[in-house]
């Protein structure tokens, strides 16, 4: 099996995927600045999977240092790039941090892996849809204005790798545009870890029930929607995991159709903010102290995805239901509670 490199391994993405390809028989290397992750999830992956990926603290945005990274990893055969800032709302608030971040570390890093032939995994998002207009979204749906920073680095960043994949030999790109992912691994050894205050809905559901926040805020309720709340495809982290290993091994084997492909990944199912908060209490038995807020600028009102092109074509389909994905956050939840990394 090739080496895998992983940018942002170990975050939350990042660090599932890392146990993924370890337990299908790949080496992995890790590049990571270590912004928003810890590095004792190093240990946590080797707990899981008897070995520890290969680890470089780098900030992608010196391209010096990813120079001279692939100066002593020349035999690295796959990218999977989930390095970037991730926040909606921190993206509204800050914009030029995340072109920074997201847009500059995807040109450099592209920019020094030029010279080898590699295939390229790109952490997309179904925000480059922006509210679509037909649900659920498919791949084929019209690329809107983007309704956030965030979201418009995503849509840069697919286009700069379709450009780059079309105008080269070396390079074979797919981008996987995920929903929502959310839960931990089965083993509550790895999970979802914000520094600071969550951004994603899951984490702060699981610190409020377990009394390290003191309460949910749920933004907006007059939506046009069942309920009210904003709705979203919520996918396990574990089975979009596995999303990114299925892609890497479809390039292994020469299946793509074009140089550049895109997937949407998902369960196909949308699930409101309350209804979600409402599914938690049931499965954990804890009640949640949450109130009402204003919507947040920047956030879609619907969202869910067609995702029968990534069964089909990577031959992978979301094993995982709603309750599987809370319950499995709870349990991190509580053992990150008793047994802090940092």
């Amino acid at each position: 099996m090739g080496k895998i490199l992983v940018t942002g391994g170990t975050g939350y993405i990042g660090a599932h995927t890392v146990v993924e390809l370890q337990n299908n028989g790949y080496e992995v290397v890790i590049i990571d600045n270590l912004s928003n992750s810890d590095i004792k999830i190093l240990t946590q992956i080797e707990t899981i999977t008897g070995k520890k990926p290969g680890f470089v603290k780098l900030d992608l945005r010196d391209k010096s240092l990813i120079i001279e990274f692939l100066k002593e990893h020349t035999d690295i055969s796959g990218v999977i790039h989930f390095a970037a800032s991730k926040s909606v709302s921190e993206s509204v608030k800050n914009p030029l941090l995340y072109y920074d971040n997201n847009i500059s570390t995807l040109v450099n890093l592209l920019n020094s892996l030029s010279d080898k032939q590699v295939n390229f995994v790109f952490s997309s998002s179904c925000t480059v849809y922006g509210e679509p207009d037909i649900l659920p979204v498919t791949e084929q749906a019209e690329i809107k204005k983007a309704e956030s920073p965030y979201g418009n680095t995503k849509q840069i960043g697919e286009e700069i790798l379709k450009e780059t994949a079309n105008a080269t030999d070396n390079l074979k790109v797919i981008a996987l545009r995920y929903f929502n992912p959310v839960g931990a691994h089965q083993s509550a050894l790895i999970g979802e870890l914000p520094n600071g205050v969550p951004q994603n809905l899951v984490p702060f559901i699981t610190q409020t029930a377990i009394g390290k926040r003191e309460q949910l805020t749920v933004f907006g309720d007059k939506f046009d929607t069942p309920d009210g709340s904003c709705i979203r495809d919520f996918i396990h982290v574990v089975d979009l995991a596995k999303a990114h290993v299925a892609a890497i091994k479809r390039m292994e084997a020469k299946q793509m159709a074009a140089a550049y492909e895109v997937f949407n990944v998902g369960t196909g199912n949308g699930y409101s903010v309350l209804e979600l908060i409402h599914t938690f209490e049931k499965v954990t038995g804890k009640q949640l102290n949450y109130r009402i807020g204003p919507p947040r600028d920047g956030d879609i009102v619907k969202i869910w995805g067609d995702v029968s092109l990534a069964e089909k074509e990577l031959s992978w389909k979301a094993e995982n239901d709603l309750t599987s994905m809370l319950s499995s956050a709870w349990a991190w939840e509580n053992y990150i509670n008793n047994n802090p990394l940092n």
